[in-house]
């Protein structure tokens, strides 16, 4: 079974997300607190051109100290699908847009204090459109060959857990042919 939440608390609302503080009791008796973020979810792509090059962007992030190397990614809106997410963040972050869509899987990338789930997708058939930066995103977009951005992983140039998942997924597809194994067609 897992946990019992007994009370639930509000510590703080932010823009994105909010930070709760739960009352548990585990399946063994013990009663605990444990503080929790509570995301509405994310997409991250994978974009590959038709000349096999994969769109990387190097955006910066102001928690970790500067710029990193990472897929185009982005929160849900409310009642937004992850696929329609994921459109739109292609575009708004790359100015490109895709006519393929395969959904790779999702992951948790922090479930000791998160609820976060990422949706990560495969696009090709990249076509240009109209770069759409919000305000807050200081990135640039770079196009690299896909073998470039899995050396790119093993060097440590590349740390994003998101991007380095969704890249290792999409060039190493799993061999399993059923379509819950090798990511669905959107």
């Amino acid at each position: 079974m897992g946990a019992i939440s007994n009370h639930k608390s509000v510590l703080h609302q932010g823009r994105v997300f909010s930070l709760t503080r739960e009352n548990i009791t585990l399946d063994n008796g013990a009663t605990i607190d444990i503080d929790i973020i509570r995301h509405p979810g994310a997409s991250a792509i994978v974009a590959v051109s038709d000349d096999n090059k994969v769109v990387l962007i190097k955006q910066y992030r102001h928690a970790v100290g500067g710029y990193i190397w990472e897929i185009p990614a982005g929160t849900l809106n409310p009642q937004e699908s992850p696929l329609a997410c994921a459109n739109r963040e292609l575009i708004e972050e790359t100015g490109f847009s895709a006519r393929n869509w395969q959904k790779l899987g999702e992951i948790t990338p922090v479930p000791g204090y998160s609820d976060e789930r990422i949706h990560l997708f495969l696009a090709k058939e990249l076509s240009p459109a109209e770069q759409k930066l919000d305000h807050d995103e200081m990135l640039n977009v770079h196009p690299v060959p896909f073998e470039e951005a899995i050396e790119m992983i093993h060097s440590g140039k590349i740390q994003d857990a998101k991007s380095i998942t969704g890249l290792m997924m999409a060039y190493y597809p799993s061999p399993d042919p059923s379509p819950e194994r090798r990511g669905e067609d959107c």
